[in-house]
């Protein structure tokens, strides 16, 4: 009998100890996430090519498939062959202007031809073999050519003046029309759908010859190489962590056993939330936690929605 309760006593260490691993295994628990980009397509049209697969890894910037471009090259066509018509709506002052020049040259032969004969009026008047109307005809000739060579003159002005702001009318849709064959070509380089960051793809929502619109998903990725457990603790915990804290992240290897990653801590929230249905922090009977936010290195055994726990010592 004495054997028995020796055995007994001896136990009760093992027990208590047991039990104190069960219940003080983690600080706090959670799941884990991933931040993840959903890629939409940013011209519409028929999606000709997306090749890509759920699972499948992608380098950023990678080109995963391509939207039909025809309508917009068509586009860009039309308002090229807009601007190649604006050079044959413009007018040319120069034949105009030269016609009124010429005219003037001739003009002014003229007006120095009377000049001449007028002074040569004024001398035979001296010697009384000329009459004083004869001078007076001179006089009036030479008043009428300077008024049409002046009249000339601003006849050119006001042909360059109507006709330049003829020409600047027309080609002020110059300047847009620009704008707009630029505007396409940028639609031309979204019709290649590029992929944005490097990651897995997690779910495809488009195939190849479905026609999409600018912004409908066309496919979900996410980096899996570090992985976020988002976890929940209680107002008490809060003096235990830190940003950037090193702690230590355990997953279920088997009903026995666990697989211990290194974490850092990149969040902790600064305000409070009711405690998720999902979540069980270390003190249950807390109705208000503090979210915090965990990366760990994913060797690949880590998935987005697997439960985990923390050990901040």
């Amino acid at each position: 009998m004495k054997t028995k309760i020796f055995f007994y006593i001896a136990l009760l260490p093992l027990l208590f100890t047991g039990c104190n691993l069960n219940n003080n295994i983690s600080d706090a628990s959670g799941t884990f996430e991933v931040d993840e980009v959903i890629v939409s397509s940013e011209v519409p049209g028929k999606i000709m090519t997306l090749n890509i697969e759920e699972g499948a890894i992608l380098k950023k910037d990678t080109i995963v498939g391509v939207i039909d471009s025809i309508p917009l090259a068509l586009q860009k066509a039309q308002v090229e062959a807009t601007i190649g018509a604006l050079q044959q709506k413009t007018m040319d002052v120069g034949p105009q202007v030269k016609v009124l020049k010429d005219q003037i040259a001739v003009q002014k032969t003229q007006l120095a031809n009377a000049f001449s004969e007028k002074a040569r009026t004024e001398r035979l008047i001296k010697a009384d073999a000329a009459t004083t109307k004869q001078l007076d005809d001179w006089n009036t000739q030479i008043a009428v050519l300077e008024k049409q060579i002046a009249v000339n003159v601003q006849q050119i002005k006001v042909q360059e003046t109507t006709v330049g702001t003829q020409n600047n009318s027309v080609m002020s849709e110059y300047k847009p029309l620009k704008k707009s064959v630029a505007q396409i070509n940028d639609q031309l380089r979204r019709t290649n759908i590029r992929n944005p960051i490097n990651g897995t793809v997690l779910t495809k929502y488009a195939m190849a010859g479905e026609v999409t619109t600018a912004g409908k998903a066309l496919y979900k990725i996410g980096d899996l190489s570090v992985i976020t457990l988002r976890a929940y603790i209680t107002g008490t915990q809060l003096a235990q962590v830190k940003l950037n804290q090193n702690v230590k992240v355990l997953v279920d290897n088997n009903a026995s056993s666990y697989r211990t990653y290194p974490g850092v801590i990149t969040y902790i929230s600064d305000k409070a939330e009711f405690t998720p249905k999902t979540i069980q922090t270390k003190d249950e009977r807390a109705n208000l936690v503090y979210a915090i936010k965990i990366h760990v290195k994913n060797d690949g055994y880590l998935k987005i929605g697997m439960y985990g726990e923390v050990e901040f010592n």
